[in-house]
């Protein structure tokens, strides 16, 4: 796919996305939004340029050594073309449901991986919020993807379309009616659902680790849909300081100590009161 085209695709949904945002919120904001959003522009500039020296040239080098060499699943299994562009659709998309989860379940990378977490609010600017650090983690991460797949080019592109337009929705903080929301979330993860991804609860942000397609939660029983948005603090408790919300902070935090990230500033760790639980289907989106 010619990359003026996708750059023009991805550029319109963002542009499109904030401002129904601001039309149709799901939730209020508890940050400046044009404070974030310089925040988070800047931090998302450093990921593109790290993006463009290692993700781009480094996916390039593996997809041409994986069909000059035949390796990699798809590369050795004689499937029609449209089957084998569907497998490899899919196969990328649960092999990155693995790896989100990597970074929530192993420290080191988790410490990366709290930038993007610690964002007072959710909108479309934190879909690209991410250290550069972990995108250079995401470098070899993709090598390896692409290497074992065996992914042609095609498969590879569509795929990076879909999954950024995708990242960009359901970060975004846009109020989808709720019956199209559950829709939808029967196929694709939807803005409620991975707001509670972002929730400053440990149990509620260790769920929900799907990109693209939901059924990769259900099928690993990290699906967690019962929190009501007017439920959710987003953030991780330990970083909700306006101290932390800044461009140097952010780009030093994985370096520096680390602190105890599901408790607050009180030492105390949020909870709802009583820890009662809204009387809804796990399989049903609370509002």
């Amino acid at each position: 796919m010619h990359f003026g085209l996708a750059f023009g695709i991805l550029g319109t949904t963002f542009i499109l996305l904030i401002l129904l945002e601001q039309l149709f919120p799901l939730r209020p904001r508890t940050v400046a939004f044009l404070k974030r959003l310089w925040l988070n522009l800047a931090i998302a500039a450093l990921a593109f340029f790290t993006a463009a020296i290692a993700v781009r040239p480094l996916g390039g080098f593996a997809l041409r050594w994986s069909l000059q060499s035949s390796f990699g699943l798809l590369q050795w299994l004689s499937l029609p073309p449209i089957v084998k562009f569907c497998a490899g659709f899919l196969l990328m998309d649960l092999s990155f449901y693995y790896w989100h989860r990597a970074n929530h379940k192993i420290p080191f990378l988790w410490r990366f991986h709290n930038v993007h977490h610690i964002d007072g609010d959710l909108d479309v600017s934190t879909a690209f919020r991410f250290h550069f650090g972990e995108i250079l983690f995401s470098a070899g991460f993709r090598i390896a993807q692409v290497l074992l797949l065996g992914v042609t080019g095609w498969i590879y592109a569509a795929y990076e379309l879909v999954f950024q337009a995708c990242t960009m929705f359901h970060h975004s903080n846009l109020r989808l009616p709720l019956r199209l929301e559950r829709i939808l979330n029967q196929i694709v993860v939807t803005p409620r659902m991975h707001a509670i991804h972002h929730s400053q609860m440990e149990r509620e942000t260790n769920s929900n680790y799907s990109t693209v397609f939901a059924w990769w939660d259900r099928l690993h029983r990290s699906l967690e849909l019962s929190i009501p948005q007017s439920a959710l603090r987003i953030g991780v408790p330990a970083y909700t300081g306006c101290e932390d919300q800044d461009f140097v902070e952010c780009l030093r935090l994985p370096f520096v100590a680390q602190r105890d990230y599901w408790r607050n500033a009180e030492g105390e760790i949020p909870t709802r009161r009583s820890e009662v639980r809204p009387t809804i289907s796990r399989t049903e989106m609370a509002d």
